[in-house]
């Protein structure tokens, strides 16, 4: 499995992009910003971008995606729960960073339990909700992408329209957690840790 992190756009949001070894289709999970400098990496990898999975719909996780879609016949997927927020500025928030945005319309909606081939690669996909109603973490072999939702000594916000802390911390201790200690978290902004190392340290889930 080829993984490559890039942190892109004013929030530095991390855009992951996942390639199979043995037939180069890829993923790429959360364009945020920079589209040219990921579609280098697809480029100078000689890898088939066929899928864009969103886990969630803010504007610092979104932004590149049309860019991709138009130069790769890429499908973008995100969870149903958040299919307006891509389209809506106020919805995705970027109206509020001075610089309101929409996407098309995704091509697939995602939901829990949902498990996508690309090449040799099985995607699992978990609905995580709390951060928004339709945030999605990815399961990859012993990857997890948890989006907003987790990150290395924090949990996601829920401040934003849509977001609950009593679900955030559900979909965590229910949804993550379970899936073994030995599972690396690569969240949606930050470095990567492992769900046993959270369960440690983490002071939200203390």
């Amino acid at each position: 499995m080829f993984l490559e992190t890039l942190q892109v756009g004013p929030l530095l949001a991390n855009c992951y992009i996942i390639g199979c070894e043995k037939t180069n289709k890829a993923v790429c999970i959360d364009p945020g910003g920079n589209p040219e400098k990921i579609l280098n990496v697809i480029f100078d990898k000689g890898l088939d971008l066929t899928h864009i999975i969103l886990t969630h719909g803010h504007c610092d996780h979104i932004e590149g995606s049309d860019y991709l879609r138009e130069r790769t016949n890429a499908l973008l997927f995100i969870h149903e729960k958040d299919k307006d927020m891509i389209t809506n500025p106020e919805k995705n928030l970027s109206i509020f960073l001075g610089r309101g945005f929409g996407l098309k319309e995704a091509d697939n909606f995602l939901r829990d339990g949902d498990n996508i081939l690309i090449g040799e690669m099985r995607l699992e996909i978990l609905h995580t909700p709390g951060h928004t109603p339709g945030s999605i973490s990815v399961k990859i072999e012993d990857l997890l992408f948890t989006g907003d939702t987790l990150f290395a000594g924090s949990i996601g916000r829920t401040d934003f329209p849509g977001g609950s802390y009593s679900m955030l911390k559900k979909s965590i201790l229910e949804k993550i957690l379970p899936l073994g200690d030995e599972i690396k978290i690569f969240p949606g902004h930050g470095i990567s840790s492992t769900i046993g190392e959270e369960k440690m340290t983490n002071p939200f889930l203390r």
